[in-house]
This record gives structure tokens, C-alpha cells and sequence, in this order.
């Protein structure tokens, strides 16, 4: 008898490793486009830091989401569009859940691509902004917030600011001549002509270094505001062209992606007085210390923990919770723990963010409560806004919600003309 015990050991043992190995145990995928090389790395190497840390801390602290750990394959892009795509097609077949590229022009060419393959794309504060319509666009969510909210939110800051009133303002847009940095034309012309300010338009080609005309042309007219649309390089340019050219610097407002701590630590105090959009809250977090304690003081972290709480870290990893709480989502409505992509999809497509659930999470108020639906893949498009006082980020108001009178209608325009140029009917049934 006691000869029979090890071989009944052994059998439990290796009928365990089977199940681990089999596809019952998979682990739940979520692929990261990053890039930590090329101009544009000072922005995605902290966010993708935040995004594996996070999803490392689901592993190490709860044993993975729903009881399946996650896995974070990571792909580097460079902020190519080509290289996006190749990224794309060689980890789709790993049974990829989502998809968060961190470019608009990844993003452009990935809508097609993923809604085919039956795979969500979370294009989060970037992307197609009409995307937000899930009646045009079912794969395609870009919660809590769009471009054209981001534009909206500015406006409405700075009409608070001057008694409701810009009439004979001017405003300058000095935006990276990309998809991304023309994304918030069209609704800043809206505006322009609801509000009686007057907008002028200067684009920065890739990857921004050269801004020399353009800031000639800002000291020649001195326009009352100056509104960046940056990625980079050229937000830290721009912040010392405009040191240099002696541009009230609470004057000068970037958008969620010019407002990170690597745009602004270079000129220091010169730069106290900037301000930029931020579409998550900053601050000492509960999340963090069990991060330090658990993913990076193990060993474990993406990087090297230098990058722990500041603005694009927090993103990556608000970016990770959504993921996460959306998969959860699914696993419960559809009734077990190894989802697809296809059930991904429906978990975020039904997710709702509290703030009871930020605070159980560690991280109250990172961002607005919201609900997604099947129209609505947008969320609320709320931001703060926050200033650098020359050592760090202060946060100035609460979140600022976009006038969404201005913003839906043009929602419902661009979507309805892709789904005419696309051939696609309505998405949400009857509704």
C-alpha cells in the first residue's frame, strides 16, 4: 500500500500540469504595444510601466483576475504606425483580450483590423474620437474621455476664467502634424465660432525639435492663449521656446498627453505656471505602496520603479484597472473565470466605475465615476486641470466636464459618415 502512495502523488501531479498547461489555465492576455525607444519614449516607457506593474500586482496579490493570472506579452513599436500593426498580427493569436497602443495612428489603422478579428480596442483619451459611438463602432471604446472633450474642457476652463465670456480672444493651437495633433481642430473651430474667439493654427512636424517659426509667429502676434496638442520631444521644445520667447506661462495649456513630468522637469522653475489637462487624478495613492512592496522591491517591476506615481506611470496603470475591472465584468456575466476576446468585449461594454470601487482598489478618485453602454463607449470626458509649479504637478480644479452640446453632435457626424463610407448598420438594436 504504502508503494502505491508516490505513483498517486505523481498522477494528482502531473494531471495538475496538465490542466496548467491545457487551455482551461491559460492566462488571460493583454498585449502591450509599447515603445521604449525612438523620440517619443520618455512618454511610453512610465505609462508602460504602470500598465505591467499593475496587472503584475493582480498576479502577485490576488493570484491574477477572477482567479486566471494575467499575462502582459510586451511588443515594441517605436510609435510606428507599421510596427504598430506587425505588433499587432504577431500577438493576436496568444488570445489577446484588448488592445491599448498608445497612438492615434496605430490606432486608425487597428480599428478595421480588430473589429474583424472580433478583439476590443481601448484607445484611452486618444484615437478615432467618434469611436465613442458603439452604435458605429462595436470593438472600438475610448473611455473616460476623447480629444474632442479635451478641446471642450479647455474652452470651458478658460471661459470661467474670463467671466464667461472670449469674445476677441485669440487662441493658438500649436499642435504635432499627426492624426493625434489634428484630431481637436474641428471642435476648437466649433467653438471659435459659438465663443467669438479667434483661432489660429500651427503645426510641428515630427518629432517637434524644429519649432523656431512657429514661436516667431507667437511673439510677433502674442495671442492671448496658447493650447498644445504634443507628444515628445516637442513638448519639452515647446516649453523652453516658450521660456525663451518670455510667454506668460499660465497662459500656455497642453492637453493630457503635454502634461507629464519629463515635458517640464528640464526647465524646472522656468517652467512654474504651465498648465495642462489630466484626465487622472495625481497623489499618494494606497495602490503604490503595495506596488513598491510587492512588484518592484520583488524584483518584479517593468522598469526600475523610478517612474512610481508620476503622471504617465498612474495612466498606464489607471489604463490596467480599467482592463482589469472590465475582465472581471465579463467573467461575470458570461459565468467563468478563462474569457475571450469576444467576452472582453462585452465585460467592457457593461463596465461601471464607482467611486466605492476606486477606493476599495486603492486609488480613490483617480478618475470621474462613469458607465459604459452600447451607444456610449466614451465615458464622461471630464478632466482636470493642473499646474507645474516648478518642483511638481498641483492640481488646480476638480473634473471639468466638455460641453457636450458641441461635442456629441459632431460624434454622431463623423461616425455616421464612417459607417456610410464602411458599410455598417447599427450595432445597438432597436436603440
Amino acid at each position: 500500500m504504502g508503494g502505491h502512495e508516490p505513483m498517486k502523488t505523481l498522477t494528482m501531479m502531473a494531471v495538475a500540469g496538465a490542466m496548467a498547461a491545457g487551455p482551461a489555465m491559460a492566462d488571460l492576455v493583454f498585449p502591450d504595444l509599447s515603445y521604449r525607444t525612438g523620440p517619443y519614449a520618455a512618454g511610453g516607457i512610465p505609462f508602460s510601466d504602470g500598465y505591467q506593474d499593475y496587472m503584475t500586482l493582480l498576479n502577485v496579490r490576488d493570484g491574477g483576475i477572477g482567479g486566471v493570472m494575467t499575462s502582459v506579452p510586451e511588443c515594441e513599436t517605436a510609435y510606428n504606425t507599421e510596427r504598430g500593426v506587425e505588433c499587432y498580427e504577431s500577438t493576436r493569436g496568444m488570445g489577446a483580450l484588448v488592445y491599448q497602443p498608445l497612438s492615434t495612428g496605430i490606432t486608425y489603422q487597428l480599428i478595421p483590423r480588430t473589429t474583424a478579428d472580433g478583439i476590443p480596442l481601448h484607445t484611452m483619451g486618444y484615437g478615432r474620437t467618434s469611436a465613442a459611438n458603439g452604435d458605429v463602432f462595436s470593438h472600438v471604446f475610448n473611455y473616460p474621455a476623447n480629444y474632442w472633450d479635451a478641446a471642450s474642457v479647455i474652452v470651458n476652463q478658460l471661459l470661467e476664467e474670463n467671466d464667461g465670456d472670449l469674445s476677441g480672444q485669440t487662441i493658438a493651437l500649436l499642435y504635432h502634424n499627426s492624426a493625434y495633433g489634428r484630431e481637436p481642430i474641428r471642435t476648437l473651430e466649433t467653438l471659435s465660432e459659438m465663443h467669438g474667439f479667434e483661432l489660429s493654427q500651427l503645426a510641428v512636424d515630427h518629432p517637434g525639435q524644429e519649432q523656431g517659426n512657429q514661436w516667431l509667429q507667437i511673439r510677433r502676434e502674442r495671442p492671448d492663449y496658447v493650447v498644445m496638442w504634443g507628444w515628445g520631444v516637442m513638448n519639452q521644445v515647446a516649453i523652453q521656446e516658450a521660456i525663451n520667447t518670455r510667454y506668460p506661462m499660465e497662459n500656455f495649456i497642453g492637453n493630457w498627453w503635454a502634461g507629464a513630468d519629463h515635458d517640464v522637469e528640464s526647465a524646472g522653475a522656468d517652467a512654474a505656471g504651465y498648465r495642462s489637462l489630466n484626465m487622472n487624478r495625481l497623489g499618494d495613492m494606497p495602490v503604490f505602496s503595495e506596488i513598491q512592496e510587492l512588484v518592484i522591491d520583488a524584483g518584479l517591476g517593468a522598469g526600475d520603479g523610478s517612474n512610481l506615481g508620476n503622471v504617465l506611470y498612474t495612466r498606464g496603470m489607471y489604463a490596467a484597472m480599467l482592463a482589469a475591472e472590465a475582465a472581471a465584468t465579463a467573467q461575470e456575466i458570461h459565468g467563468v473565470a478563462q474569457i475571450d476576446a469576444s467576452m472582453m468585449r462585452d465585460g467592457m461594454e457593461a463596465l461601471e466605475i464607482t467611486n466605492a470601487r476606486m477606493e476599495e482598489l486603492g486609488m480613490p478618485g483617480i478618475g470621474p465615476e462613469f458607465a459604459v453602454t452600447c451607444e456610449d463607449h466614451g465615458g464622461t470626458g471630464m478632466a482636470i486641470m493642473q499646474q507645474w509649479d516648478g518642483e511638481s504637478w498641483v492640481t488646480l480644479t476638480d473634473f471639468i466636464a466638455p460641453d457636450d452640446s458641441v461635442t456629441q453632435p459632431l460624434v454622431m457626424e463623423d461616425s455616421a459618415q464612417y459607417a456610410e463610407e464602411n458599410g455598417i448598420g447599427p450595432q445597438c438594436g432597436e436603440s
